[in-house]
């Protein structure tokens, strides 16, 4: 089909023949009817540019042909959230409350404290009548038991996949959108759930914490001295183990339990002998609770970085414990058996994500507890394997040891369970108290008729888009208008009426209407022309309107576009004659000032004020169904516009005066003006003895007297400091002058500013201060080392003479005395040179720097990296071809504008032209090390600017003559702000090559 320009000038052609008035209704059916060139159904593969016969490629495909059911909704099937046979009830993460699921399951599976909150009285008997519970007022539990208990009787007989914590979590006053440390929380709550147990009369309730997870152990010092023993007893709710420097459960414990030393200055006081002596202190286990929490320390504090790490190294565990060689009293039966592990997935300590393995106890299964899902692992052994392997590679380079039957071992388990070993079966299934299990039915009940209505909207859904299915068939068919009557539509409302996610709205032609509420000649391009009978269906189902039949073309628009094209040819003939008369020479005082900007730009300016007055519409531009501009992006479009220079406001000067500067202005005659005026009426006008601006006259004076002042400024500064100046005869670190043990240093941007002023001091503003606080840390602490003064970090600084100090303290202000001393220590014999600065150097802030210059290194935008292909292992060093070379300076937009229309990007025609390897023969490196990791990014790899990477093909590569071996590409890199993959498969003109991008 022919693109929209050419429809346009066929269309318009016959108006730069006839005069405006001469316009009538068959000129305007004759320029429609060229508008609405016909378009065969069947010739089409896509909606043609502009045509508004053209009824291909608009939506109709999804409803043509046999469609499935399913298509029709975007409701899943309400069953799938339905409680398994045999499962456990999941529970869902709020945002940030993984780490309170994962404790839930694990106190919700300890059977004695789940019979235990049963049995605490609760304000649910409120709510129950001798029907049942009343309909008018939901339960709302007003305490942290209450909670609990509501909690686990839906966990244990819902009919739900999973249920809705919000209410414990908002009783506890949780931060949804935070994590918070899980062992933090764990002693919170116990402590918490104590205290509010303690108030029960039942003594299984009241003492359930303390016999379930309370031990006791004793902190005993002994003094060498005399042998007295101090005590000092304590309970304990859990364990806490260091983790760092050990590789089993048991070395934790023993290092738990290990005698301590008090010598010098930590000497006990013993008041046996009344003065302080050595002494041993230890720990002794007591008593140990039926169910052993043992908190594993891998969040640790960082003194370095002042905030929490995490220690990802393997700890191995038993799944059975004995504990009785621990204990001062034996013969207890102390041996306990694996319940639970949790996990903490993540190398950070302020993020990752919780999970806990659970045994059943009353099956004896492991099951993965992850919010919502849960997955009972096979064969009843508990699988930690695949929570190993979500670790980063990269953090993480230890390899995972062997584990013996029995044993397991995890980098990422935070917390173990240890349940004390009995001879007795668990007890049978903990039964839900009536008014409990009344609350639990009703919610259920609620669920039934949820998954009801579920389906029932599923079946509705289906019938409307099999009715619209029926009714899209029998229209379409009727659409085209032919040779019988018809009427204009918006091309946007039949695509939303062919669209099956969107509701059918009225018809709204609004959009396509003119100033003369008509259709205006330009909008053909985003309407339709359909039958008439088509349109009385679509009308009488949706309404709508306005109507828009033949007789709503709009004369008046057809008029005025045929005087603008009239301008437009008159503009031609008007810029020749301007140009003429711009040659001659001015005379007399009948001339006006015009800027040299205007008179370049005029015929410009001209043409899009013509457009503007052709009316306030955006065409398509050739785009596809002619899509328009939104109401925002024209606004910002209005707002450039006026934001933009007039004709002749460039030698406005800011008071609205004429400029002072006639190098941005000419004079042209009074016939030139007259000729410009007719296009630009409400332009400035100047005429030649016009004067100019008096407040810029006296800018100006100021001006030129400051410039005075500036440069003799320069000039002194530069006599008094020419080796500044010239940087000749500097002091260099690496090459100690003699002469001089101390040297003084300033920033070098100080310097490069001086020496800014000093050559151009009309531009730029007099340097009054020495900053050198950019040298220092926030603690008033140097930021460098000597040894990195010498070399990375000499391109900041500056080195002075002590002479050429004195001058720069008389000149400028200075913030902060920055110097190096050389001083030599030792005997004569063997003497050692020894350099020191004052202020002296801060390690934390230079470490702290160096870590942010690896980060920044890691984390870039645009950067080059360099391919080489090896050939039998040698590096084949070419240079790039010249048309495979992107420049790391070159901006986006230069990318964009050089790209024609429809081309792929350039980086990717270069891959393919600079090598032909399969993904699958392709062997990458980089200092020795293999790329393999197809998920990692370029920083976290080592891949920096600059870096070269190795390619090694499997098989031979094919020789192109036109193809170098070395390619320099420019590529993106946002390290952890997004995920870019290492080998991302990018189609080429042959097949498909992984890049780095």
């Amino acid at each position: 089909m022919a693109p929209r320009l050419q429809l346009e000038k066929a269309a318009w052609r016959w108006a730069e023949t006839v005069r405006p008035e001469e316009v009538s209704q068959e000129h305007i059916e004759t320029a429609y009817r060229i508008w609405l060139e016909p378009c065969i159904r069947g010739v089409c593969r896509r909606n043609c540019k502009g045509n508004p016969n053209c009824l291909v490629g608009i939506g109709e495909h999804i409803w043509l042909g046999e469609i499935d059911e399913n298509s029709f909704h975007n409701i899943d099937d309400p069953n799938c959230e339905r409680r398994k046979k045999n499962s456990f009830v999941g529970l869902t993460n709020l945002g940030a409350t993984c780490y309170v699921n994962t404790f839930l399951q694990v106190w919700f599976l300890n059977l004695e404290l789940r019979q235990a909150l049963y049995l605490c009285p609760s304000t649910c008997s409120d709510y129950i009548v001798s029907d049942g519970i009343q309909e008018e007022k939901d339960y709302e539990p007003q305490t942290i038991c209450e909670h609990l208990q509501y909690l686990f009787a839906l966990l244990q007989n819902s009919n739900r996949r999973y249920i809705d914590p919000s209410g414990f979590v908002k009783a506890l006053g949780l931060d949804t959108g935070q994590q918070q440390d899980a062992q933090e929380f764990s002693k919170l709550f116990m402590s918490l759930l104590e205290d509010t147990l303690s108030k029960q009369k039942n003594p299984d309730v009241r003492n359930i914490v303390q016999q379930q997870f309370c031990g006791e152990y004793a902190y005993v010092t002994v003094c060498n001295q005399c042998g007295r023993e101090s005590k000092l007893l304590s309970k304990f709710y859990e364990l806490e183990l260091n983790i760092q420097g050990h590789k089993q459960l048991t070395d934790c414990i023993s290092e738990f339990l290990k005698e301590e030393k008090l010598e010098g200055d930590n000497r006990y006081f013993c008041e046996n002998c009344q003065s302080k002596q050595n002494a041993a202190r230890k720990i002794r286990l007591l008593s140990l609770p039926c169910t052993l929490n043992l908190q594993l320390m891998r969040f640790v504090f960082d003194r370095q970085t002042g905030h929490k790490k995490k220690l990802n190294t393997y700890i191995g565990f038993s799944e059975i414990l004995d504990m009785e060689p621990y204990v001062e009293h034996k013969g207890g039966g102390y041996v306990y058996e694996l319940s639970a592990v949790l996990i903490h997935r993540g190398v950070s300590a302020y993020s990752g994500h919780y999970i806990a393995h659970v045994k059943d106890p009353q099956s004896g299964e492991w099951y993965k507890f992850n919010d919502e899902d849960i997955e009972k692992m096979e064969g009843k052994k508990l699988q930690l394997g695949i929570e190993e392997d979500l670790a980063e590679p990269s953090k993480s380079q230890t390899r995972k040891p062997k584990c013996g039957k029995g044993t397991h071992c995890s980098r990422n388990a935070y917390m173990l369970v240890y349940r004390l070993q009995t001879q007795e079966k668990p007890n049978a299934s903990v039964q839900v108290p009536a008014f409990l299990q009344e609350l639990v039915d009703r919610d259920n009940s609620k669920f039934e008729e949820w998954c009801i209505e579920m389906a029932e909207m599923r079946k509705q859904s289906v019938d409307k888009g099999k009715a619209k299915h029926e009714e899209v068939k029998e229209l379409y068919q009727r659409l085209p208008a032919g040779a019988e009557p018809y009427e204009f539509v918006s091309l946007e409302w039949l695509q939303k009426w062919l669209d099956e996610s969107t509701p059918t709205k009225p018809i709204d032609n609004h959009a396509c209407l003119c100033s003369h509420d008509k259709l205006h000649p330009d909008k053909i391009s985003i309407m339709k022309r359909i039958s008439e009978y088509a349109a009385d269906i679509f009308y009488s189902r949706y309404g709508g309107g306005p109507r828009l039949t033949v007789k709503a073309l709009c004369k008046e628009c057809v008029v005025e576009r045929c005087r603008v094209l009239r301008l437009k040819n008159q503009l031609n003939e008007d810029y020749k004659t301007v140009n003429n008369l711009l040659k001659a020479t001015v005379k007399g005082n009948d001339a006006f000032w015009v800027g040299k900007s205007s008179l370049r730009s005029w015929r410009q300016l001209a043409l899009e004020q013509l457009d503007e007055q052709d009316g306030d519409v955006d065409q398509s531009n050739g785009k596809v169904n002619g899509n328009t501009v939104t109401k925002e992006e024209s606004k910002e479009e209005r707002k450039e516009e006026e934001d933009e220079l007039n004709f002749n406001e460039d030698i406005l000067c800011p008071h609205g005066e004429l400029c002072i500067s006639e190098n941005e202005r000419r004079l042209v005659s009074f016939e030139a003006w007259s000729k410009l005026q007719q296009y630009f009426p409400k332009a400035p006008e100047f005429p030649s003895y016009k004067e100019c601006c008096s407040q810029c006259k006296i800018l100006e004076r100021e001006g030129e007297e400051n410039e005075a002042l500036h440069k003799m400024i320069a000039n002194e500064q530069k006599t008094s400091l020419p080796n500044l100046f010239q940087d000749k005869n500097r002091p260099c670190l690496s090459d100690w002058p003699e002469d001089t043990d101390i040297l003084y240093i300033v920033s070098q941007f100080f310097v490069e500013e001086w020496r800014k002023f000093v050559r151009k001091p009309t531009r730029c503003a007099p340097v009054s201060s020495v900053g050198n606080s950019a040298l220092l840390c926030p603690h008033g602490g140097l930021m460098f080392t000597f040894a990195s003064m010498t070399k990375e970090d000499s391109k900041l600084i500056a080195l002075i003479w002590p002479s050429e100090w004195q001058t720069i303290q008389k000149l400028f202000v200075v913030d902060h005395v920055i110097k190096i001393t050389r001083s030599e220590v030792g005997d004569v014999t063997s003497s050692e040179t020894q350099y020191t600065s004052d202020p002296q150097l801060c390690p934390e802030c230079r470490e702290g720097l160096l870590c942010q210059q690896q980060r920044d290194l890691r984390e870039y935008t645009q950067a080059t990296i360099y391919v080489h292909k090896v050939v039998d292992n040698k590096k084949v060093m070419k240079d790039s071809a010249p048309e495979l070379n992107v420049s790391s300076s070159e901006t986006e937009e230069d990318k964009e504008e050089a790209k024609p229309d429809g081309e792929k990007d350039p980086d990717f025609s270069q891959i393919m032209h600079a090598f032909s390897v399969a993904p699958f023969d392709q062997n990458l490196s980089i200092d020795g090390k293999i790329l393999s990791d197809d998920c990692a990014t370029l920083g976290t790899l080592g891949v920096v600017p600059e870096s070269v990477i190795l390619l090694k093909a499997d098989e031979p590569i094919a020789d192109y003559a036109a193809m170098d071996d070395v390619m320099q590409v420019c590529l993106p890199e946002e390290g952890f702000k997004g995920k870019l993959y290492l080998s991302c498969v990018v189609q080429g003109c042959q097949g498909y090559v992984p890049m780095f991008y």
